[in-house]
């Protein structure tokens, strides 16, 4: 008896088609999609706010800083000059949420029609 050669041998692997599946998705055309937008339309709301707030914070805690220095370490010459820059930034580190506050509401005004949008025709 004589062994047939030229067959073909094909064995199927789940794994390795979605590992394929995968590696393919990395590679085709990002489109989003309704849901995805809206979440980002949301996240986008509060990054400028959280962003120019943490500025103005460490902007104050720093001018903060320069203050006590100026009233501990050259107590005799700037004591009171320090005593003034620390209430300065203190009052800087202050206004950081009412400004976090403000630009959240003003982007949420902006963003507000497309938002509805969205929300619109993913609720039908």
């Amino acid at each position: 008896m004589e062994k047939n050669s030229d067959t073909f041998n094909y064995t199927y692997s789940a794994g390795e088609q979605e590992e394929i599946k995968k590696i393919r998705q990395k590679y085709m055309p990002k489109e989003l999609d309704k849901m995805e937008q809206l979440r980002r339309l949301d996240q986008s709301v509060t990054r400028k706010g959280t962003s120019v707030s943490i500025i103005v914070g460490t902007i104050g805690a720093l001018i903060l800083g320069l203050g006590m220095s100026c009233a501990m370490v050259w107590a005799g010459v700037l004591f009171f000059p320090g005593i003034v820059i620390g209430i300065i930034g203190m009052g800087v580190t202050a206004l950081a949420y009412p400004v976090y506050i403000h630009i959240t509401k003003k982007e949420r005004e902006r963003v507000a029609p497309e938002i509805l949008r969205l929300t619109e025709e993913l609720m039908k």
